[in-house]
């Protein structure tokens, strides 16, 4: 799940001290280190589920090695049902993220499609960066949940009752400052935290 990376509409609660215009490349930053995570997991098909326009050309170019699809619905809970409703075509067990951790790696990615029926990963917010469906037709129990809240994650794993769910490591999303500066020190060579380095060194 992914949104275009335009400033004002990504990434605000980085701003202030951010500009919107760099709280934007932050934003793709992250996204193209998760897209570059997923296209290097061994036996996955990257699909994003996209969010509005891309006028960015290194974004433009990272989609272009995925299959890229537009997210549909009214709210958040709405779109990520519709996005595995429609990636279920593919006939493989999906392994969901969003653009939020750029610190998955490849190996973490991999390792996070073994699973039964369904795995979470829980943020450590109370929400859930990770979602592991065998049939991505069982995604349609999000619908009645509440998202961005510190029970989201919780009331996930309830609406997952029936299912085997494993438990996945518990990683940061990148919501505040704080959790930018956290996540890029356990990424130090990554777009992410190249970028955040350059956006310090810009005279206030």
């Amino acid at each position: 799940m992914a949104k275009s990376p335009v400033p004002g509409q990504v990434k605000t609660r980085l701003c202030p001290p951010l500009t919107p215009e760099e709280a934007a490349s932050v934003a793709a930053a992250s996204l193209l280190d998760t897209i570059s995570a997923a296209l290097e997991t061994p036996d996955a098909v990257p699909v994003v589920a996209l969010a509005g326009v891309v006028r960015r050309d290194d974004v433009r170019e990272a989609l272009a090695e995925c299959v890229v699809i537009p997210q549909r619905g009214s709210t958040f809970a709405e779109r990520l049902v519709h996005a595995h409703a429609d990636v279920a075509r593919f006939g493989m067990p999906v392994v969901q993220i969003g653009m939020d951790t750029p610190q998955v790696t490849p190996f973490l990615l991999e390792s996070c499609a073994e699973f039964d029926e369904a795995a979470l990963g829980f943020a450590a917010d109370g929400g859930w960066w990770a979602l592991g469906l065998r049939d991505p037709l069982r995604a349609s129990v999000l619908r009645d949940v509440p998202m961005s809240r510190a029970d989201t994650g919780a009331r996930t794993l309830e609406a997952l009752d029936g299912l085997r769910v494993r438990q996945l490591p518990v990683l940061s999303d990148v919501d505040t400052m704080d959790d930018a500066r956290a996540v890029a020190a356990l990424v130090p060579g990554s777009r992410f935290a190249s970028t955040l380095t350059e956006i310090a060194a810009v005279p206030r």
